[in-house]
């Protein structure tokens, strides 16, 4: 029985070494073919300035669809078979590589299942892509408004019983969407609300943008495929080291049409894929599959023990951790997330992101009106996260720790919905000043970005909540986003 295990292993991972689209640019390259194709640049000499910065390799490897490299829109060779290598080590049926970003496999998985009209499940604190699929769907959200934990300023996940109650008020929904993890690391009881989900015979989408390492260490919240979804998109570059806008989409269960699935995909993925960022995603793939639990464990390991630091020896810092699993909205969560409360030092996250960055030449992952959030990779050294520390401890020294335990905060609530985001997106509209559009239905998003939660949706009813919570952005230096005004001054409401 053994030997039979044994022999199953070693052949899983005679498969897993292989990188079948990065083999094919090498040989590519080392055959030396004269190019009269796409790009222009024709390996560099085209553009000498910026090959002389980057390299001649990656510039070597920018080239175009052609039978040996294969074809991202209908695949039958080397992406094939890196997809199929996907699958496999993700736990998945089916891997498609994106090119142009977990955006994409957001809009594919949402248009795969949902036509104009249905409604679907959705967390408030999801992305800005989740809310362009509404629009581009024509679906309904029925929104999930999440716990607000009071001391951190940041929504949780969802409850499985939050889904549940949701389900029963709208039976009729046809696909529940997740975060796993959420932008600060928490994760949801994904497995509870897949077993909900059963119950009503509908799909379970899952952004999991933040959780592409989730599937190499036990050490992590579970996946979304190991906890049965049905779909996930996965950005492979944010913690498993491809490169920027490289994702994946992963596909499984009976709930999901596999070819139309494709089918979709093909009306938002580009059909010039880059084929460096689908290599990046062979390798980081193969890597994570051999090296990815003993280096997911050293990126844990000294991110708990900068958390140690902080919260042990620097006044004013405090990073949570197991002290949050169990509470409302916190089932589990991602330990290489280190997300820092600035609040007893009487300053804004976007202040502390600043210092960091002018003075120490340190630059996170993103800042909050209470927070700013460090990710710690298997990129990772004690050294780095060493350097963290000591610029946190060096800042600590200017401030005095203030007692904000008595000060609650609360997000503005969930707005009304007027019109369904697809219906405001195409309203006859005009551009009126923030201040002045209290009470009317805004066709556009509003949102502070990173991490791109929209405080306001298309359709929605602007409230007077949500203008001071602007206004209190504003004040704090946050970056705005969303509008067609740059300055965020004006929105668009229906006429």
């Amino acid at each position: 029985m053994n030997n039979r295990k044994d022999q199953a292993r070693m052949a899983l991972e005679r498969r897993q070494s292989r990188t079948p689209i990065f083999d094919a640019l090498r040989n590519y390259v080392r055959e030396g073919t004269l190019s009269f194709h796409v790009p222009g640049h024709k390996h560099g000499k085209g553009l000498p300035e910026f090959t002389r910065f980057v390299g001649k390799n990656i510039m070597n490897i920018d080239l175009t669809i052609m039978p040996d490299l294969d074809s991202i829109y209908k695949p039958l060779g080397p992406i094939s078979e890196a997809q199929e290598l996907a699958a496999e080590a993700f736990g998945a049926e089916y891997a498609h590589f994106l090119s142009n970003g977990t955006t994409a496999g957001i809009h594919c998985m949402m248009m795969a299942t949902l036509k104009p009209g249905d409604k679907v499940v959705v967390p408030r604190n999801v992305h800005k892509s989740v809310v362009s699929a509404l629009i581009l769907t024509g679906a309904e959200p029925v929104y999930i408004q999440p716990y607000v934990d009071n001391y951190l300023g940041i929504a949780m996940a969802i409850t499985a019983d939050e889904v549940r109650q949701s389900l029963r008020q709208h039976p009729e929904s046809k696909a529940i969407f997740l975060i796993n993890t959420t932008f600060y690391g928490m994760a949801p009881e994904l497995e509870r609300i897949v077993e909900i989900a059963e119950d009503y015979e509908i799909p379970v989408l899952v952004d999991e943008a933040h959780g592409a390492h989730l599937s190499f260490n036990s050490g992590l919240p579970i996946s979304a495929m190991a906890a049965g979804a049905d779909m996930a998109a996965l950005s492979t570059h944010k913690l498993l080291g491809s490169m920027t806008q490289s994702s994946v989409l992963l596909t499984r269960g009976d709930f999901i049409d596999h070819d139309y699935t494709k089918t979709t995909l093909n009306l938002a993925q580009t059909t010039s894929p880059s084929y460096p960022l689908l290599a990046s995603i062979d390798v980081a793939r193969k890597q994570a599959f051999f090296r990815g639990d003993e280096m997911l464990t050293h990126a844990i390991n000294i991110a708990n023990w900068a958390r140690y630091e902080i919260n042990n020896n620097i006044p004013g810092f405090y990073v949570y951790g197991n002290d949050l699993v169990g509470q409302l909205g916190c089932h589990d969560y991602d330990p290489t997330k280190l997300c820092i409360n600035v609040r007893s030092l009487g300053v804004s996250g976007f202040e502390i992101e600043r210092i960091l960055r002018q003075g120490f030449h340190i630059q996170v992952d993103l800042s909050d009106l209470y927070n700013v959030l460090c990710v710690v990779t298997i990129a990772d050294t004690k050294e780095t996260v060493r350097a963290l520390v000591h610029a946190l401890s060096e800042i600590a020294r200017k401030y005095t720790v203030q007692d904000v335990r008595e000060s609650p905060i609360e997000l503005p609530p969930i707005p009304a919905l007027a019109y369904l985001p697809r219906e405001a997106f195409y309203a006859e509209s005009k551009r009126v000043p923030l201040e002045q559009a209290k009470g009317k239905i805004v066709a556009e998003m509003l949102m502070a970005y990173p991490p791109g939660i929209p405080l306001i949706c298309p359709g929605e009813i602007l409230t007077q909540d949500i203008i001071d919570y602007v206004r209190m952005l504003r004040k704090a230096d946050a970056q705005i986003y969303g509008t067609e005004d740059p300055t965020a001054e004006h929105i668009k409401i229906i006429r």
